[in-house]
């Protein structure tokens, strides 16, 4: 599977003790790395694990690839934070939402499941996501 890899998947891959751990190691096994993401991504990553040296150490490795260019579709962000200012986005879902517009065989890999049940790629298209299992 072609990925894009949202913060909750990767904390989850990374710290054992995440309730999603065994799902993000079950996942990884179907993924063709490296997995898509963004720099935003990877720094909510490192703040949540508090270490960036586990996400550089997956960059360095070829693990993930940094895919995306903010200031390249800033305006493009822009619209997006405005079409969905009343769930309030954080800048890196802003970014996964037009990565998968710029990677549509991607599937986004995210614990985010309520927000991205409800985002929209080019308006109206549904974004294909893999999440944890409802318990």
């Amino acid at each position: 599977m072609n990925a894009i890899a949202d913060t909750g998947f990767l904390v989850a891959l990374l710290e054992t003790h995440d309730n999603h751990h065994s799902w993000a190691t079950e996942i990884s096994e179907d993924i063709d790395w490296p997995a898509l993401t963004c720099e935003s991504v990877l720094s909510e990553t490192a703040f949540h694990i508090r270490s960036s040296e586990l996400p550089l150490q997956m960059l360095r490795d070829g693990i993930l690839r940094l895919a995306f260019d903010l200031t390249r579709h800033f305006d493009h962000l822009q619209d997006l934070a405005s079409r969905y200012t009343d769930r309030h986005p954080d800048l890196a879902d802003l970014c996964l939402i037009r990565m998968s517009e710029l990677y549509p065989r991607h599937t986004v890999l995210t614990t985010d499941e309520a927000d991205f049940r409800v985002y929209r790629r080019n308006k109206r298209e549904v974004i294909p996501i893999v999440c944890p299992p409802h318990k």
